[in-house]
């Protein structure tokens, strides 16, 4: 019988670990999971594990090479020195033990979930250990070894004949997915993040509209440093119900990164957690409008795995499974499981307190500056005479 929506995790997606140290940190899939299931909003029929993608697989994406490289790496028979050439070994994508059957794991989470929704399994599939958008076809990058959604994307198109919107909400440019397909017409990728003037990777400018048939297919909404919730949603849905409309996709791939909030430590924004309730939403409401439903959702960033994560990627499950957004006090039982190994003192509510940060004064400026990314990026199809 066909499921409305099922998660995508087993503890071998934990796997993927830099150091006890280094700032991706799975275990906010773990607090996610804990919260989902302490709520009573997910039952063991819900979870379907993952399983490791294939080296045919991931050569869809990425070079031979560079897959080889990465499974020498894992095994201990590669520097740092000669593994930098390949974006591993690095500060941000430090070498670790077997690092080629732990990426390929997320990678597979991600081909599960596809299957999933494209086999008519389920109508929507969550994996939370996918996102990994900076991967490079022969490069890892920030944080990101093999890239899960471009891996899923191609497997799209390979197995399913599928046209795919994909829609990214990180607020770090999702720059090595846009590149994989920038000369593709069957691919449409949209980015809301952070401008590249303050943030990694410095990529992912309005002017980055696609190549050659590709063109016009690339969506690029850098937002302004201190972005707040209703300049951000203005443009994630103004952008997305205009494109989705434009671009009529078979199936809808979004990446749900958890790190525009406030609280997050990499990056500018001040997002709260209205934002993730509204992400979620507006995502299955067109999956469901342009896609019979076929709504793939993975994870992404999100630094502060403590008092965002578990409370953001929660919504994104709630949505799929249409139960109300969940409002007032966290579960007393979860916040006293975690609350001793957290180095910060826990959000004991699912909003966020108010206020959460001091007015920022130069809102309108912002606000403004967002509204004109918004118009530029949008005035290709706004101004095309024919409907694609």
């Amino acid at each position: 019988m066909k499921k409305d929506a099922i998660f995508v995790f087993s503890e071998d997606q934990l796997g993927y670990s830099f150091s006890d140290t280094h700032p991706f940190n799975q275990k906010r899939i773990v607090l996610t999971l804990d919260l989902l299931k302490t709520m009573h909003a997910i039952t063991e029929e819900d979870i379907v594990p993952p399983r490791m993608a294939t080296d045919e697989e991931l050569l869809l994406v990425h070079e031979p090479k560079f897959v080889e490289m990465v499974k020498k790496a894992g095994k201990g028979e590669v520097g740092s020195e000669i593994g930098s050439v390949y974006g591993i070994g690095t500060e941000d994508t430090p070498i670790f033990p077997n690092m080629h059957e732990a990426s390929a794991m997320l990678v597979g989470g991600t081909l599960t979930a596809v299957d999933e929704v494209m086999q008519n399994r389920a109508g929507y599939a969550l994996n939370l250990g996918g996102g990994l958008h900076h991967g490079f076809q022969g490069k890892a990058s920030g944080f990101c070894v093999y890239n899960d959604s471009s891996v899923a994307i191609r497997y799209l198109q390979k197995n399913y004949h599928a046209r795919v919107l994909y829609i990214d909400t990180d607020a770090h440019h999702g720059d090595g997915v846009q590149w994989t397909f920038y000369d593709d017409p069957d691919v449409c990728t949209l980015s809301i993040h952070e401008t590249g003037r303050y943030l990694f990777p410095g990529t992912g400018h309005v002017t980055e509209r696609g190549n050659g048939k590709g063109y016009g297919t690339s969506f690029n909404f850098p937002i302004d440093a201190f972005t707040e919730d209703e300049s951000f949603l203005t443009i994630y849905e103004t952008a997305f119900r205009e494109i989705v409309e434009w671009f009529k996709p078979d199936v809808i791939l979004t990446q749900n990164g958890a790190d525009a909030h406030f609280f997050d430590p990499l990056t500018h924004l001040y997002g709260t957690m209205e934002i993730y309730k509204e992400i979620p939403r507006i995502a299955r409401e067109l999956a469901d409008e342009y896609c019979e439903g076929r709504w793939i959702a993975v994870g992404g960033g999100g630094y502060d795995i403590w008092r965002v994560v578990p409370r953001a990627w929660s919504h994104i499950w709630y949505s799929m499974k249409n139960l109300p957004a969940p409002t007032g006090p966290l579960p007393k039982e979860w916040l006293d499981r975690w609350q001793s190994e957290s180095p910060v003192p826990l959000i004991e509510t699912w909003e966020d307190p108010n206020p959460l940060y001091k007015p920022i004064p130069r809102k309108a400026e912002i606000d403004e500056k967002n509204a004109h990314v918004l118009d530029r990026s949008l005035h290709y199809i706004r101004s095309e005479q024919q409907p694609r």
